[in-house]
């Protein structure tokens, strides 16, 4: 897939298949995701693939805007050790994972981590280590349908030239 072909058709999918990822894929997926910019060369993060059906159950219990964990195939969490621009370094490693998944045509949905009251939870849920930072959870599946993207403003809205 070409690289704007991947961004105009990357969607939030919260319906998926009972079907299993592959690990090749998920590699890849996490991969991709370790390949971000990150402020200072420090890359600070940590990725969890998570499968167990009850943990996903309780991921989905936790995040109030992650009710469809639940049946996600699996679901990566982000972590990050606490440097000045973590949230920076893996909001951009949740993008490259993002796209990754589009362009292997796989569905996922970005669900919220950093200063969510659940962040403290799903750390102990996972065993991470003190001082990792929750910065997101990404269900991640094969979609159930296929769902176009849209988008609500235009880029003759969004675009200025100069100055507005």
């Amino acid at each position: 897939m070409e690289s704007f072909e991947c961004f105009a058709n990357r969607v939030s999918v919260r319906e998926y298949l009972d079907k299993p990822v592959d690990n090749g894929l998920l590699e890849k997926i996490i991969d991709a995701g370790r390949r971000a910019p990150t402020a200072r060369c420090v890359e600070p993060w940590e990725f969890v693939v998570i499968r167990n059906k009850e943990v996903l159950k309780k991921l989905a219990e936790l995040a109030p805007n992650g009710k469809f964990l639940k049946d996600a195939a699996c679901c990566l969490a982000i972590f990050c050790q606490e440097t000045k621009y973590y949230l920076e370094d893996g909001c951009a490693a949740t993008e490259n994972i993002l796209l990754a998944i589009a362009d292997l045509g796989l569905g996922a949905c970005w669900v919220a981590g950093d200063k969510k009251p659940y962040v403290d939870d799903v750390a102990k849920l996972v065993n991470a280590p003190e001082g990792l930072k929750l910065v997101s959870l990404i269900s991640l599946g094969w979609p159930k349908q296929q769902i176009k993207q849209s988008k609500n403003r235009s880029l003759k809205e969004v675009l200025h030239w100069e100055k507005f």
